[in-house]
């Protein structure tokens, strides 16, 4: 857990950095920031969206997971979540994207592989390299979302705890488990979540992405499918 710790102080330190930018920019300067972390995040979910190997069992659990959120309004209740921590913060008050920096934070620090292996490796090996070196990126990335979309980028720091730190604690039971297909495709369906984040930051649609957590469990199952 002591790597899961640090990635929660470097995206909080990170975050606290780009709120002195998020404060101080213009509407005009803060726009070119959207974009270029837009530009950015798309990039960083095409590369992972080609690690899948298996196309259409990443586009049947992107539907069949987007049905079920949107069911169940899984955004909703996450902006919900959200509004209840913005009202925790004073300094937050008036902030409308609060929400969606928590949850797209959430979904960029916690969907990779880095997240999976790196928590294995922590939890059974006790080898931090890679969830320290993630801790790096994460806090310089923590900067730039938190200069576009405020302080509830600091609070994905929750869901750093829980599920980081959770897949660690229960690595030694998870670990025989996931294969590299399962990786890979995990790995897949996460930077497909990622490039919606990319186009909503841009501004060139509004997609729900939180609605899409189910595909992340669904794409499991459908591993072990035969593939021909």
């Amino acid at each position: 857990m002591i790597a899961t710790f640090v990635n929660m102080v470097t995206v909080i330190v990170g975050s606290l950095l780009g709120l002195l930018f998020h404060a101080r920019i213009s509407e005009d300067f803060k726009k070119v920031v959207y974009q270029g972390v837009g530009i950015f995040t798309l990039v960083i979910g095409l590369s992972m969206a080609l690690e899948s190997q298996r196309v259409l069992w990443m586009a049947l659990s992107l539907v069949a997971g987007g049905i079920l959120g949107t069911w169940w309004d899984i955004e909703g209740g996450i902006y919900r979540f959200g509004e209840f921590l913005k009202r925790r913060v004073a300094r937050a008050e008036g902030e409308s994207t609060f929400a969606s920096g928590f949850l797209d934070a959430s979904i960029l620090f916690c969907v990779g592989a880095m997240t999976l292996v790196g928590a294995f490796k922590a939890g059974t090996e006790g080898d931090y390299t890679l969830l320290l070196t993630k801790s790096v990126m994460d806090g310089f990335m923590a900067i730039l979302l938190t200069a576009a979309l405020g302080m509830g980028v600091a609070f994905s720091a929750l869901t750093i705890l829980v599920y980081q730190g959770g897949l660690t604690l229960l690595s030694g039971f998870l670990q025989p488990l996931v294969t590299e297909t399962i990786l890979n495709e995990v790995t897949g369906v996460g930077g497909a979540m990622v490039i919606m984040i990319g186009l909503n930051l841009l501004g060139v649609t509004r997609i729900k992405t939180g609605n899409f957590f189910p595909a992340l469990i669904l794409v499991v199952p459908l591993c072990f499918v035969p593939w021909f």
